[in-house]
């Protein structure tokens, strides 16, 4: 049996007066792909900034491996967790290659850093021609596989995807899907993933939970979440708490 990874039980999120996360309980195995779907404001993405240690745990109690733990970002970039938020957030001004620099900072040894670039760019032979190239001047796309190349550098255990394809036209939707899978394959990397694009994180991912109003209102295989109305009925506004 594969181990927990990452078990979140009766995490609760306030923003001021606001309640953005209302005793959620979420667990990730170790290389599971694991979606977190809902309409905006269900609290998918403060889901990831918990974890990450960037959003106020009002209750409930976080476990790594088992042991409970109080996210700070600094110390769950030490764990393994790599944390990609949304908007292509990239160093416009560096390029490709000081992009993923960046994203190996916590690594003091340049030589290992060299290695996990030039790992990571054969998983990215797109990025590979463009090394010197600023970020700024790479279309969207581009830079959203630069943010997810980047995020890699810390040779995770578990990645942090928030809205992986915002913005991007179908066709490289497809792409940026098809590499979530390939790394999640053949790096074993533990992936959680708020996305709105239904059809495509469904075919990817192996499980999926449903929020509402920052509650879990399901969960369960991809499979079963696509066959049920809950999405249909999330999306309407038709559940009642």
């Amino acid at each position: 049996m594969e181990e927990v990874l990452l078990k979140l039980k009766n995490i609760s999120v306030n923003y001021g007066g606001v309640k953005a996360l209302d005793g959620v309980d979420i667990d990730l195995d170790e290389g599971e792909l694991v979606a977190l779907m809902g309409p905006n404001g269900a609290g998918k993405s403060t889901i990831l900034k918990a974890v990450f240690g960037l959003a106020p745990i009002r209750s409930g109690d976080i476990f790594w491996r088992g042991e409970k733990i109080s996210p700070v970002s600094y110390q769950m970039v030490k764990r393994g967790v790599s944390f990609v938020p949304q908007g292509r957030r990239v160093f416009a001004n560096l390029n490709i290659k000081e992009n993923l620099e960046m994203g190996g900072f916590a690594v003091k040894d340049k030589k290992i850093v060299s290695q996990r670039i030039k790992r990571i760019l054969e998983l990215f032979p797109d990025l590979k021609k463009k090394l010197k190239v600023k970020a700024g001047a790479l279309s969207g796309g581009q830079q959203q596989m630069l943010a997810f190349a980047r995020g890699l550098m810390a040779d995770p255990k578990i990645l942090l995807l928030d809205e992986p394809s915002l913005g991007l036209a179908p066709k490289i939707v497809k792409e940026v899907f098809a590499k979530i899978k390939e790394v999640n394959e053949q790096r074993k990397a533990a992936i959680i993933i708020v996305e709105h694009n239904i059809k495509s994180v469904l075919e990817v991912a192996d499980r999926a939970y449903v929020l509402d109003k920052g509650k879990i209102v399901a969960e369960g295989a991809t499979e079963k979440i696509a066959r049920s109305n809950i999405l249909e009925k999330v999306f309407m506004g038709k559940i009642k708490f």
